[in-house]
């Protein structure tokens, strides 16, 4: 469950928090040394930063570039391959950059995209209360959570509920929105509140309230920095928690954060935009896309060899985000 700690400041608690956050700037920094950073390595990371449009680029350029058997097995909802020895060439996940330490980081090159942090945090206040909208049409909560456990145990699809950060976001949306609709039918809400559509407040959790609520600040605040660094709280790095709270109680020692970021960033193969969305496609195209076809000679024709007939055994690693599945059988269900 996401929790968060008081913000009580100290002089005490500061050098604490202070050694503890340069101790993992410093050990960060002493794993990142990744030669020639515009090489293609053996294993592609696609770092997906919710909500960047990343969907594009998986759909229309790795999709295209890498064969099914490329792939390595879906891991947006926890890995299923042994990180340590892939077969595959290419991961693609929310996972934050802690990730690497499961992979064999001296043959693993990392692509990310960054958005405006505002029109980033819009767009997953919007995507929550999207996805949680669509257990409305359960009568009430109960019903939605059993209708959706008894659903999840007999398919294989990956659900949103199981994926970081929408197994905490939309839970958390979804509860509000069954509350307030259940406020509008109470008796004891003036008949006005039932009935007024227009009261947008009345139907959602307003996007100031969404911004200010814990939830919102353990996962949403500077949710970006914090996954390219590897500090989420979905990180596989055990002192995240202690360094993400640090720095959340005592500002200034972000510095130590953002820096790690940035030499992250530097050292990736590439990063692109979401602002500027056609010229780091065609970026994208020329620094990933013609590295993969040149290392696999064109490609040999292998396609043709690695499609049966049938059910494409990967077609579960889909993008998480992509609202076109099963949303009108099981709306809570992604590919």
């Amino acid at each position: 469950a996401v929790t968060a700690l008081p913000l009580v400041s100290s002089a005490d608690d500061h050098a604490r928090c202070e050694g503890a956050v340069k101790g993992w700037a410093d050990s960060a920094g002493e794993g990142d040394n990744g030669g020639d950073k515009l090489n293609l390595k053996d294993l592609l990371f696609f770092l997906h930063i919710p909500r960047t449009g990343g969907r594009t680029y998986f759909h229309c350029f790795l999709k295209k570039l890498y064969t099914n058997a490329q792939e390595c097995p879906r891991s947006y909802d926890k890995l299923r391959f042994d990180p340590s020895h892939p077969d595959c060439t290419l991961v693609v996940s929310h996972d934050d950059y802690s990730l690497t330490s499961k992979l064999p980081r001296e043959r693993t090159s990392v692509v990310t995209i960054l958005r405006n942090p505002v029109d980033r945090v819009f767009s997953t206040y919007e995507f929550s209360v999207e996805v949680a909208a669509r257990f409305l049409v359960h009568p009430n909560l109960t019903s939605a959570k059993t209708m959706t456990s008894r659903v999840l145990t007999k398919s294989r699809a990956v659900s949103t509920l199981d994926i970081w950060p929408w197994k905490y976001l939309v839970p958390w949306m979804r509860e509000d929105l069954f509350s307030r609709r259940d406020a509008r039918g109470n008796d004891s809400v003036p008949s006005s509140k039932k009935i007024n559509a227009y009261d947008v407040e009345d139907m959602v959790m307003p996007l100031h309230q969404y911004i200010n609520d814990p939830v919102a600040h353990e996962i949403i605040h500077n949710g970006a920095t914090f996954q390219i660094t590897g500090l989420t709280n979905n990180s596989y790095f055990d002192g995240a928690h202690e360094v993400r709270h640090c720095v959340r109680k005592h500002p200034d020692l972000g510095r130590f954060v953002l820096q790690v970021a940035k030499n992250r960033l530097d050292r990736m193969l590439y990063v692109g935009l979401t602002e500027d969305h056609e010229e780091s496609a065609r970026l994208f195209a020329h620094m990933v896309g013609a590295q993969v076809l040149s290392q696999s000679g064109a490609l040999k024709l292998d396609v043709q060899e690695d499609q049966p007939s049938g059910t494409d055994s990967h077609s579960s690693m889909l993008d998480p985000e992509d609202e076109e599945t099963n949303e009108h059988m099981h709306p809570w269900l992604e590919k």
